[in-house]
């Protein structure tokens, strides 16, 4: 059981890649590795993971830096792709009226739009005043796949994120696909960490909550979802290859703000914060530009 962050130093360097232990981190680097980041971990395959959780245990309980002193960035700073999946619980789809019948509806995240824990979303209102959000379980993959069936797929996952999908409804609803909608700066709060998967043997197993401010607006588990974290690997893998550090967000449940009575829209000094079992909690705080 491994949970990595990159987080932020003091000065102007690079986000650094870290490892969670208990209320600390540990630099990967005081380790005895030089991977810069999660990426560049996971390309170098099983054997490095397996060096990374052995020096760990060498170590005294005090190394590393208090958690509470950390500034996070993405738990994913530069993935081949992030895919996302719309329309996976049917509430979901139901609130926003949109057909989920014909298969995965997949589209791409840029990205820019990664963001994370406890970091500043701005929000565009010249170009929209309905963002909303949406809480999401992300998967990010470890080796190659092509091909694998669903039996087969939870093989191919390093590990699990939490995922803020926040979208500008009247974008998504104006045009024909839904990249840009998603893909503002910032739009993409993911983390806090990555959970290795061996921490989470059944991902449809997951309580998923989101919280605006004081208010519970999403509470549901990942076993509504239509399409399972398994099926939706072995779907995706029949049309292409996912590369390693490839990261699918896997659709939010029901309760988003756009189907609310009056809709709950993000605004100027809004908190949103989305929890998911066994991973923990990403907040992003919210500013109008």
């Amino acid at each position: 059981m491994v949970r990595f962050a990159h987080l932020n130093p003091e000065s102007d360097q690079s986000p650094e890649l870290f490892v969670e232990r208990g209320d600390r981190f540990v630099a990967v680097r005081d380790l005895g590795e030089s991977f810069g980041s999660l990426q560049d971990l996971i390309e170098a395959g099983p054997e490095a993971l397996s060096r990374i959780t052995s020096a760990l245990a060498e170590l005294p309980a005090d190394a590393g830096i208090a958690s509470a002193d950390v500034s996070y960035a993405p738990a994913v700073l530069n993935p081949p792709v992030v895919l996302a999946v719309g329309l996976n619980y049917d509430e979901h789809a139901s609130e926003l009226a949109l057909d989920n019948d014909s298969g995965p509806v997949l589209f791409t995240l840029f990205p820019n739009s990664l963001n994370g824990h406890n970091g500043t979303v701005e929000l565009p209102t010249r170009i929209s005043e309905e963002v909303d959000y949406e809480g999401e379980l992300g998967v990010v993959i470890g080796r190659p796949a092509k091909n694998v069936t669903p039996e087969e797929a939870l093989d191919y996952v390093f590990g699990y994120t939490a995922i803020n999908d926040i979208t500008a409804r009247n974008v998504q609803f104006a045009e024909p696909q839904w990249s840009r909608c998603k893909s503002f700066d910032g739009f993409t709060p993911i983390g806090p960490v990555v959970v290795t998967a061996n921490e989470i043997p059944d991902p449809q197993a997951l309580a998923i909550t989101t919280d605006v401010n004081d208010l519970r607006v999403q509470d549901s588990t990942t076993e509504f979802m239509i399409r399972t974290v398994a099926e939706l690997i072995s779907s995706i893998s029949q049309s292409l290859t996912i590369m390693p550090g490839t990261v699918i967000s896997t659709g939010s449940p029901g309760g988003a703000g756009r189907s609310r009575k009056p809709p709950l829209y993000l605004t100027d000094g809004t908190v949103v914060t989305v929890t998911i079992e066994k991973i923990g909690a990403v907040t992003a705080h919210c500013v109008a530009v």
